[in-house]
């Protein structure tokens, strides 16, 4: 896989490393943060991070003792992506998503590392690790203090993984083999040059720039991003904190790399996706003439964005409805309500 262009990334900051105590110590770390960071070693300990010390083979071999006999979704690349799972010339994915059994996914690994196989990125993206492992979760195990996160292990060969955001916050434990991210504040989605919002990779936009080879001319503003990007080089057990709506581009830089990954959010489970309101108001409002744009433009200001005391303060309070802060109850009602709309 090529390397980042040295003049350009060398330059850019690098993620700031910290130590932990113990689990409440983490807890507080990540509670305060607004910027990600990196604890080295973290997960040092885990039985599987322990096997891929001994061998990428060991790694797989820790695993298949505790995988369930079902299929996984694997994500199969071209030889010539250089490991880049993104689009092709016209648009359209560049890689196959196939139906596969963990044994079969790994001899075609096995069969790349040993040069007996064409070379080409294949990548099991965000699996739960509970459905179709045995035991796998609890014997790699993180104290999150009283989160109830969504645990994914992603396992996959060389890769890049162009730069994305999620709404979770997010604990990347690299498990097997080494990473590399490459980080932008939320603020800077305008300079990474988003692609399409429904028809991506993975659910979520991603950037259009390849990290390896960037085309100014074609994204001038990229620079602009390299002045707020930050560089987490992480070896087997590091782990590193993505604060919620981060973009992030990802590397595997081995032929076997294993992440774990720790995802929740710290506002209510019934609330909404903002991804969703952004598609509505495309649907609804984007398209409008300019007059009518700039009205609703003010709505979403009063009742959404600014939502001060004079917004509800004329309504008596038990008539507010949705006006007033949601409760599980009243989120229920409002998507059941938008369901109705969205179907007629």
């Amino acid at each position: 896989m090529a390397e980042m262009d040295a003049g350009i990334f060398a330059a850019l900051s690098r993620v700031e490393v910290v130590t932990v105590a113990d689990a409440a110590d983490l807890d507080a770390r990540l509670r305060a943060a607004t910027r990600p960071f990196i604890v080295r070693g973290l997960v040092a300990d885990w039985p599987l991070v322990r096997a891929g010390r001994r061998s990428a083979q060991a790694a797989r071999d820790y695993l298949l003792a505790l995988r369930r006999d079902i299929p996984f979704t694997v994500s199969i690349g071209t030889p010539d992506s250089d490991g880049r799972l993104f689009y092709d010339a016209g648009m359209a994915l560049n890689f196959a998503t196939v139906q596969s059994r963990l044994p079969d996914i790994f001899a075609q690994i096995a069969a790349q590392e040993e040069g007996t196989a064409t070379s080409r990125p294949v990548y099991i993206g965000a699996v739960d690790m509970k459905t179709p492992f045995c035991g796998l979760q609890d014997a790699n195990a993180l104290d999150l203090g009283d989160r109830t996160p969504i645990a994914s292990i992603w396992i996959g060969t060389r890769s890049r993984i162009a730069a994305h955001n999620d709404v979770p916050d997010n604990l990347a434990c690299v498990a097997v083999g080494r990473r590399r991210f490459t980080l932008f504040p939320p603020d800077q989605f305008a300079n990474l040059y988003l692609g399409p919002i429904d028809h991506t990779p993975a659910g979520r936009a991603i950037s259009m720039v390849d990290f390896h080879r960037p085309d100014f001319a074609a994204h001038p503003r990229f620079c602009t991003a390299l002045g707020h990007g930050l560089v987490a080089e992480l070896e087997a057990g590091d782990a590193l904190h993505i604060p919620a709506l981060w973009w992030h581009h990802v590397e595997g830089l081995d032929a076997f790399n294993v992440l774990v990954n720790y995802w929740w959010r710290e506002t209510p489970r019934w609330l909404g996706q903002p991804q969703d309101a952004l598609n509505h108001a495309i649907l609804s409002v984007r398209d409008l003439p300019a007059g009518q744009k700039a009205y609703w433009r003010a709505m979403f200001d009063h009742y959404v964005f600014e939502n001060g005391p004079d917004t509800v303060g004329h309504i008596p309070e038990q008539a507010r409805s949705i006006l007033s802060p949601l409760t599980a109850e009243a989120a229920g009602r409002l998507r059941a309500f938008l369901l109705r709309a969205l179907g007629r």
